[in-house]
């Protein structure tokens, strides 16, 4: 098992503990998804079209709550001053860390989805087009926080200007993601260019956001 590897087992392990972000980033989810449900009422074809929109809002909130904890634990124990000091490819490292934080966060959420599908009175055909939508934007969510958890690592409780920093970067894969998602549940021929768009921010957010991580970390650390 190499470092970068390690340090993936590592911050999973952390995440999925007592008190960890997975557990209060999918009970945020589920939890934005009620309240509106609840505000929609008894119109259940009201809530069915917004579902998809819906539950991209709650995953992109509930992601937010969690960027903080990317390298709090590793700045509190001192062994995120040795990561930079060691690392001859810190990109690699910055990108493991967001891996970390999607397979902890993102992945649960995306877990989350079916059932809370059932409570927004998500269509059946529409399921297939939303966890598809969030199976590839929602890394992007992962590795654009990275870069802001990067940016503000010196800063204690850097919460609210973490939120600020991302809010604009992830308007784009918001818009991309539940535009995909409801185009594909009504059948839309633009689902398709909702979805490579979707791709080609994630995959733009795969370059360049571990090369800013690794960048803003070493910046904040010299």
């Amino acid at each position: 098992m190499n470092g970068r590897q390690a340090i993936i087992l590592r911050d999973v392990r952390l995440a999925f503990r007592a008190g960890g972000g997975s557990f209060q980033a999918v009970a945020f989810f589920s939890v934005v998804c009620v309240l509106f449900a609840l505000a929609a009422g008894p119109d259940l074809r009201l809530m069915s079209k917004i579902a998809a929109p819906v539950v991209w809002t709650a995953a992109l909130l509930a992601t937010l709550i969690s960027l903080d904890q990317i390298y709090r634990a590793d700045r509190e124990d001192g062994s995120l001053d040795v990561i930079v000091a060691t690392s001859d490819e810190l990109a690699l490292t910055a990108a493991a860390k967001a891996a970390a934080h999607w397979l902890s966060t993102g992945v649960p959420l995306i877990v989350a989805t079916p059932l809370l599908g059932l409570l927004m009175n998500l269509e059946a055909g529409a399921y297939a087009p939303l966890m598809l939508s969030l199976v590839i934007g929602t890394p992007a969510l992962s590795l654009i926080g990275a870069f802001a958890a990067a940016l503000t690592v010196s800063l204690p409780r850097a919460n609210l200007l973490i939120s600020l920093i991302v809010s604009p970067l992830y308007m784009p894969i918001l818009i991309f993601g539940a535009g995909a998602a409801s185009a594909g549940a009504a059948g839309d021929p633009q689902y398709a260019a909702n979805l490579k768009l979707l791709s080609a921010a994630t995959l733009f957010a795969a370059i360049t956001a571990p090369l800013a991580s690794a960048a803003a970390l070493r910046s904040n650390l010299d």
